[in-house]
């Protein structure tokens, strides 16, 4: 029995367009605005880290990837939480407190730090389907939207509306027959909001709910790019094969082809517990039947051979079905899936994931390479990749963004910051060097200063005794010569400690030098200087008087000299 949602995907010609929006973003984007929007996407991008989580009702999945500088995923964190207690059949959403409380347990153990989760649900608790409308701007669509009277006309649902989480993408354009392709996903607001409690109650923020098959398309999708295959890239087919989804889907140039594959109550007992060959061979063949019918409707409406399926299941016995499926549709290969397959893998998550069958992983991995692109850095990229049924989305995206552009801007203010400390550092180093440069040689410059000093004192000195003897020379009223001479040779007289107030030339043979000195000693030999002169013939005191000075400081001894000249 197909899905209704086995048209998912619609021949290309080349009147449409694929990737929606791609022409219109480039014409209302300018470059500024583009590179703006990529540096925020990806900044966004990589301050988002998110987990995988996979919810089943005897083991809890874990996974979350990185990208090192060699541009290759690395698996960070890795863990399978086996638990029991829940009764067989029993669902995630029948015992959401022990799921909860186990989710509690596997974070723990496996150390993982993010809050950020990406979930994904059935595809039984999916609606799924790819509608076709009349070919409408995005404004027209979203207040089609809005009014709710898009997805009432398109879309018969058996209950009200509001009760359901929608998202929808437009998958193709075409202008020629003026209609548009729109992938329709919806799921209830009830299983939603439970799951997201889970979520919560075990200590994580769920910021993605996709649908388990999209999720198997990210790790497929992944898997071939990193293997390089451009066949396989074009067209992968993938069954997914076990006791609780069985499906086809067919990955033709990036969209899913999804053909559900019917199993009866009994057929899933068999699966689970019996050993009976007969039973055993009689559903594979029930079931390869319509595998094989999925894979010749594509093969006849598309005209492409599909040679491999691979497979994933949770089914421990799954080599042993394998067998069967390939007796029984020859000619095609059934190959389990390896979502690790080109992953690198730190040593010690090696033994975490060393198990033959690896292709029940493809769940967790798929959710794990998931981004939180609240910028739409990827919206454009591929279509059916950015499924999101978290009924908040939009304010969980708008609070992210708020937190991108204030971290942004507050990158910004210090990196504005930073360039003026730059230009201050650069503009003193610059002042510096120059100054360095002005002051060289500058310890030369102060030894010839203080050279220059010395020798300016000396000088200020000669001529300061010059000076006193040009005052003394006021006092003298002769003009002739030889009382110059007398009056250099009494200057040169006069010792250290002596001082002279003035001196008193008569225009004869007497010369009265009147002045003071610190002691007897000093007049003495002053008088004794004055006698050893060629133009004195005799020098004697005259008068001798002790002047009034301030108590406690030395008192000078005032005198008169009578100098008698020698007669020329």
């Amino acid at each position: 029995m197909k899905n209704p949602f086995a048209s998912l995907f619609k021949k290309k010609d080349d009147t449409t367009t694929p990737i929606v929006g791609a022409s219109e973003q480039k014409k209302k984007g300018g470059f500024f605005s583009k590179l703006l929007k990529n540096r925020l996407g990806k900044s966004a991008v990589k301050g988002e880290e998110i987990v995988g989580v996979e919810l089943t009702p005897n083991e809890i999945r874990l996974a979350q990837v990185s990208s090192n500088k060699s541009n290759q995923w690395v698996l960070d964190r890795f863990a399978v939480h086996k638990f029991e207690s829940i009764s067989e059949g029993g669902t995630v959403l029948e015992n959401s407190d022990k799921i909860a409380e186990e989710l509690k347990i596997a974070l723990q153990k496996s150390k993982i730090s993010t809050t950020n989760a990406a979930i994904a649900i059935p595809v039984t608790s999916a609606i799924i389907r790819v509608v076709t409308a009349p070919l409408m701007k995005d404004e027209e669509l979203k207040k089609a939207i809005e009014t709710d009277s898009l997805w009432e006309n398109l879309v018969q649902l058996t209950d009200n509306l509001a009760d359901y989480s929608i998202f929808h993408q437009v998958i193709n354009r075409d202008k020629t027959g003026n209609t548009m392709d729109i992938l329709f996903v919806a799921s209830k607001l009830s299983d939603i909001n439970s799951y997201t409690n889970i979520i919560k109650k075990g200590g994580l923020n769920a910021v993605i709910i996709d649908v388990k098959c999209f999720a198997l398309k990210s790790a497929v999708d992944q898997v071939n790019q990193i293997s390089g295959s451009i066949e396989e890239s074009n067209l992968t087919a993938v069954l997914e094969f076990g006791l609780d989804e069985n499906y086809v889907m067919i990955l033709y140039e990036n969209n899913p082809i999804i053909t559900d594959i019917f199993i009866r109550g009994l057929d899933r007992t068999t699966l689970r517990e019996s050993n009976n060959q007969e039973e055993m061979d009689a559903l594979v063949r029930r079931y390869i039947t319509q595998v094989k019918q999925a894979v010749q409707d594509f093969e006849t409406k598309y005209e492409k051979r599909i040679r491999n399926l691979k497979v994933t299941s949770n089914l421990p016995n799954v080599d042993e079905y394998l067998g069967n499926f390939r007796k029984n549709l020859a000619n095609t290969g059934f190959n389990l899936f390896d979502p690790l397959d080109g992953i690198k893998i730190p040593a010690q998550l090696e033994n975490e994931v060393k198990i033959d069958n690896r292709s029940y992983f493809s769940t967790v991995m798929g959710l794990a390479f998931r981004k939180l692109d609240v910028f739409g850095y990827y919206k454009f990229v591929t279509a059916v990749k950015n499924i999101n049924l978290l009924p908040n989305r939009e304010n969980m995206i708008a609070q992210k963004k708020a937190k991108v552009f204030s971290n942004f801007a507050f990158k910004g203010v210090i990196g504005i910051v930073t360039a003026i400390y730059i230009v201050l550092f650069g503009l003193s180093f610059w002042q510096i060097t120059e100054l360095n440069k002005k002051n060289e040689g500058y310890e030369q410059i102060v030894q010839t200063h203080e050279l220059k000093t010395i020798e300016k004192n000396k000088y200020a000195k000669e001529i300061g005794f010059m000076l006193k003897s040009l005052e003394l020379s006021k006092s003298i009223t002769s003009n002739k010569s030889i009382n110059f001479r007398v009056l250099a040779q009494i200057a040169s007289a006069v010792p250290k400690r002596v001082k002279f107030k003035a001196i008193e030339y008569n225009g004869a043979d007497l010369v009265v030098i009147e002045g003071s000195a610190y002691s007897d000693q000093d007049i003495l030999k002053l008088i004794s200087n004055l006698n050893n002169k060629k133009l004195i013939s005799q020098a004697s005191l005259a008068t001798m008087t002790l002047p009034q000075g301030q108590q406690g400081s030395q008192q000078m001894k005032g005198f008169k000299i009578a100098c008698i000249l020698e007669q020329v």
